[in-house]
């Protein structure tokens, strides 16, 4: 009989049942030796990259089981724990490593970065810090639910650094959020020790700064991680808050096996080989009696046949083959368009009024659409768009945020996750660049990833013609139209703005609804009275005419006008393109076919804009019908200027006519 080691970790069994004490055990076992598994195959070439969390599974399985299963949990790349505890086939994660079709991204994504609703997992991208904003979103869901359920979400030590981090904690801790942050102190930031990640004693002050109750933990007790957090969950569950918990481990191989630890002290290493949570576990349940040799081996021939049975089936599954329309099609969540008939009552509507009528329609109609954004609950935003909004449907319902687009983005995206659809607005279009990352990386990949839908519109102010300066006045939509999947909606006139306001917040897709401030108050028409839809990717004809198409959006289009009414001998197809994503290429290719000449018109500054676009797809589609060079006109290379006499000459308006008159001369 081997020799029962004494542990070098104080347990305390508490009032632990013995058979909870082994299920813990067991969790533990379980993905340890997955991994010992899976770093064969890595040298054998058989997996592409492993993230190892060997000394950290206490964390993993004891926040795990703490939780309940109808709980989601947004674990990170070392929290395999998290996954077998929860009871995924292993079949589907030997697939998801391999990149095969039974795996949960069909081979479009590697490791951990999945989620699965079915196990209410949702797993990080490689951007860290986006994890932490969409457990607020997910916990802002059950709050509204008012069900009772908390949200898990871990991040390492080195995530804290990032701003998402303190976003996060911060609308947490402002609205009450019941989740629990995870922070795992593993020591290093790949290579970068924790005297160099942060300044404070410990991680867990950061917590006091946000008024957030913070713990310390032993990471490596799983008896301590696992009583803790269940006492916290039950508590969160009865009184909604958040709680930061940092829990001390230690990072034993490399950031990834490609890494290496030669940058890690040796005794360092050995100091915390000895503090191992299974193997100092194992000696305590040993010589507690209530684990015995024989169960031990048991449990570990039980576990290597399950996943050599696993792996088998995995090895067995055919490679991918790849099939361009299923690419595609994935993209996008199928949106199946219900067109709502506008009845024969108009009034006479500003756009800002079209777009205020349509977003409060959209909230009669949908009982489960929350708005998100800065000072537009009281207040009313700055345009005065939600002006009423709290009075009519509830501070629940109309949020006002901090200032922080990244965290409220990632909000928006765990409720989504939850099933609840959002409107955030962004008070001026130049402040998504606050929240570019989570936006480009993490709204529009998640249908293609793994299949989760980002049902959210943002809310655009956008445009110059207002004096406003570098940082309110840009109309930056070609940042989004280059990136798939998502959507770009940009009206020039009431009517479309509130019908497609309402289709944007019906399509489960994420949707960016650009509005130009200097049409708010100025362009006015009757538009119906009651709640109506206009379809995407389908253009608007303003005029027809024979000798050029113009095709243009936003204020563009009234630009356009402007000049045809001062040049009436001019026949032209006016194109009111009304969506950039999708796009109406049919009705741009047969004007343009019809016309031979084309010119597009833009306030975008002209290199990388949508211009750029469209003439090479005429080029391309039209180069035999085409009398003339396609013509593009766009603003200045320079950032927005403040001076309105800068600003006037950095807008292409004043360029339009001369251009136009030069090509129908050509």
């Amino acid at each position: 009989m081997p020799t029962i080691t004494k542990s070098n970790i104080a347990f305390d069994k508490r009032n632990l049942r013995d058979i909870e004490l082994l299920r813990l055990y067991y969790n533990m076992l379980k993905p340890r030796l997955i991994e010992e598994k899976m770093l064969i195959l890595l040298r054998q070439g058989k997996i592409s990259k492993w993230f190892s969390g060997i000394g950290q599974e206490a964390i993993s399985v004891g926040v795990t089981m703490a939780l309940k299963p109808s709980e989601y949990i947004l674990p990170m790349h070392r929290n395999l724990g998290v996954f077998t505890t929860r009871e995924i086939p292993l079949h589907r994660l030997f697939c998801q490593w391999q990149g095969k079709a039974s795996g949960f991204t069909k081979g479009r994504d590697r490791s951990f970065h999945f989620g699965t609703q079915e196990f209410n997992i949702i797993g990080m991208i490689s951007h860290l810090g986006p994890q932490l904003g969409v457990a607020d979103g997910i916990a802002l869901a059950n709050r509204l639910k008012n069900n009772g359920k908390i949200t898990a979400v871990f991040s390492g030590e080195g995530g804290t650094s990032e701003g998402d981090f303190h976003e996060a904690l911060n609308v947490a801790s402002v609205w009450q959020l019941p989740v629990i942050f995870c922070i795992e102190n593993n020591g290093y930031g790949l290579s970068t020790p924790t005297n160099e990640q942060y300044h404070c004693k410990h991680i867990a002050d950061r917590g006091k700064g946000y008024g957030i109750e913070s713990f310390i933990l032993d990471g490596n007790n799983i008896i301590e991680t696992y009583t803790k957090v269940q006492k916290l969950a039950e508590s969160i569950r009865k009184r909604p808050r958040p709680i930061l918990i940092e829990f001390k481990t230690f990072r034993r191989r490399g950031h990834e096996e490609a890494s290496g630890t030669k940058y890690v002290p040796k005794e360092l290493i050995e100091a915390w080989e000895a503090k191992d949570p299974i193997e100092n576990f194992r000696s305590y349940l040993l010589s507690k009696k209530i684990l015995s040799v024989e169960t031990d081996k048991n449990y570990t021939s039980e576990i290597k046949s399950e996943i050599d049975t696993a792996l088998a089936s995995a090895n067995a599954e055919a490679d991918i083959i790849p099939n361009e329309t299923n690419e595609l099609i994935d993209v996008y969540k199928p949106f199946d368009y219900k067109a709502f008939i506008c009845n024969e009552e108009t009034k006479e509507l500003r756009l800002v009024d079209a777009i205020s009528e349509g977003l409060k329609q959209s909230m009669e109609k949908h009982e489960n659409l929350v708005i998100m954004g800065q000072d537009i609950a009281e207040y009313g935003g700055v345009f005065k768009i939600t002006e009423g909004f709290v009075e009519a449907f509830g501070k629940d319902r109309v949020r006002n945020t901090p200032i922080c687009e990244s965290a409220i983005v990632e909000t928006a995206m765990g409720l989504s996750i939850s099933g609840i659809k959002s409107v955030v607005e962004m008070q001026f279009a130049d402040f998504v660049t606050s929240g570019f990352n989570p936006v480009v990386n993490y709204l529009a990949k998640s249908y293609y990833r793994w299949q989760q839908e980002a049902d959210i519109v943002l809310r655009m102010p956008c445009g110059a013609g207002v004096a406003a300066g570098p940082f309110h006045s840009q109309t930056n939509e070609a940042w989004f139209t280059k990136t798939p999947g998502l959507k770009v909606v940009y009206p020039a006139f009431p009517y479309d703005a509130k019908g497609l306001l309402a289709t944007a917040i019906n399509d489960p897709n994420p949707v960016l609804f650009f509005e130009h401030k200097a049409l708010y108050r100025r362009i006015r028409q009757e538009v119906p009275t009651d709640y109506f839809t206009v379809p995407f990717g389908k253009a608007s004809f303003l005029k027809e005419g024979e000798a050029v198409t113009i095709i243009t959006y936003g204020a563009g289009v009234h630009w356009a006008l402007e000049t045809l009414e001062k040049n009436p001998n001019i026949s032209a197809d006016l194109i009111d393109l009304r969506t950039l994503q999708p796009l109406d290429k049919e009705a741009i290719i047969n004007s343009v076919k019809k016309t031979g000449r084309a010119i597009i018109l833009q306030e975008d500054s002209l290199f990388g804009g949508i211009a750029s676009d469209l003439s090479a797809m005429l080029m391309e589609e039209c180069f035999e019908y085409l009398d003339a060079p396609v013509k593009r006109v766009a603003s200045m290379e320079t950032p927005i200027p403040f001076n309105s006499q800068l600003e006037n000459q950095y807008l292409a308006k004043g360029r339009f006519e001369s251009v136009l008159k030069q090509l129908l001369s050509y």
